[in-house]
């Protein structure tokens, strides 16, 4: 079986703004070879026929964000699919475009896995028959190779993933993306936008530095037309195993997540404490769900995870009723 291997090396490269941008030779092969020699952003109307066709399939899409880095963005994602998972009548995908710096195969145990190529197109990697994944770091040698790419390259790679990846019937789409608002986040938006996207998730964790950028990630969300499902606040307490108390590890020095909500109008779909057990569970590619069922995170999880498929629900049951 073919194995797809992605060539790191950008000496080749003639750069965006060069005058042979997707006509040199080591441009051949390139997923971004056509955006670079027209300059075009948009896909024209037989690209967006190709990815309507290809998710016509998918019939939830949710894309989980962050303001920065390092709150708990793709923790939140793997165990999101691992949740919605956990219905074997359901079939996920979870799609990871943080291009630059992939977690997700780590996270979910696949570290080492390849992606192989089928008549039908790229096949995605399974944890369980119903949660299939797709991550740049399935096509790199090594975990430690660092990806150094522009913008547009990376674009090209998020349409690549959405055009070839063969998903088959799927139930949930959930999109990791990279923190902040950047190329990958207007790409998929982009890209998505052939089809229905039910929202988006944002995580936060209480600080005024994290909460300033979740502000402007629900502005980049206005401004694009994204629905908000809502926010998470991420690493919001630590309960005690022992007493049961509660501490402020991350004191909410303005409120935290759940003032910023009611200032701007957005749900708060929960808030998750610190537990040590999830960095565990992420280390070994294991669930924290089913590895600490009784843990108040795993509570705090579970309630935010049903939140979510209460609203993709109805918004599917609206989008029916207009149809």
């Amino acid at each position: 079986v073919p194995v797809v291997r992605l060539s790191l090396s950008v000496a080749d490269c003639p750069g965006t703004s060069s005058a042979e941008a997707g006509r040199a030779a080591a441009c051949q092969g390139c997923p971004n070879q056509r955006l670079c020699a027209a300059g075009a952003a948009a896909p024209d109307p037989a690209e967006a026929a190709e990815l309507r066709e290809r998710l016509r399939s998918v019939k939830h899409t949710i894309l989980v964000l962050s303001g920065k880095g390092g709150v708990g963005k793709s923790t939140f994602s793997a165990l999101l699919a691992h949740g919605l998972a956990a219905d074997e009548t359901k079939q996920v995908a979870l799609l990871d475009i943080d291009i630059c710096g992939p977690s997700i195969p780590k996270m979910m145990g696949l570290e080492g896995e390849q992606v192989h190529q089928s008549g039908s197109g790229w096949s995605p990697v399974y944890v369980e028959e119903n949660l299939g994944v797709m991550s740049v770091g399935f096509l790199l040698s090594s975990p430690d190779d660092a990806v150094i790419w522009r913008g547009p390259k990376k674009n090209g790679l998020i349409k690549q993933f959405l055009r070839d990846v063969d998903w088959g019937e799927i139930d949930y789409l959930i999109v990791d993306t990279p923190p902040g608002t950047s190329d990958e986040h207007l790409s998929i938006v982009q890209y998505l936008g052939a089809m229905h996207i039910d929202g988006a998730v944002i995580i936060t964790t209480p600080q005024e530095v994290s909460l300033q950028d979740v502000r402007k990630e629900i502005n980049f969300c206005r401004k694009v037309k994204l629905p908000v499902i809502g926010v998470v606040e991420n690493m919001s307490g630590f309960i005690c195993p022992k007493c049961k108390n509660e501490s402020q590890i991350f004191p909410p020095t303005t409120g935290g997540a759940e003032k910023m909500c009611q200032n701007l109008n957005v749900s708060l779909l929960g808030k998750v404490p610190l537990d040590p057990q999830i960095g565990k569970s992420c280390d070994k590619g294991q669930s924290f769900l089913s590895e600490a069922p009784e843990s108040p995170a795993t509570s705090s999880y579970r309630n935010i995870i049903q939140r979510i498929q209460e609203y993709c629900d109805q918004h599917h049951f609206h989008e029916e009723k207009i149809i």
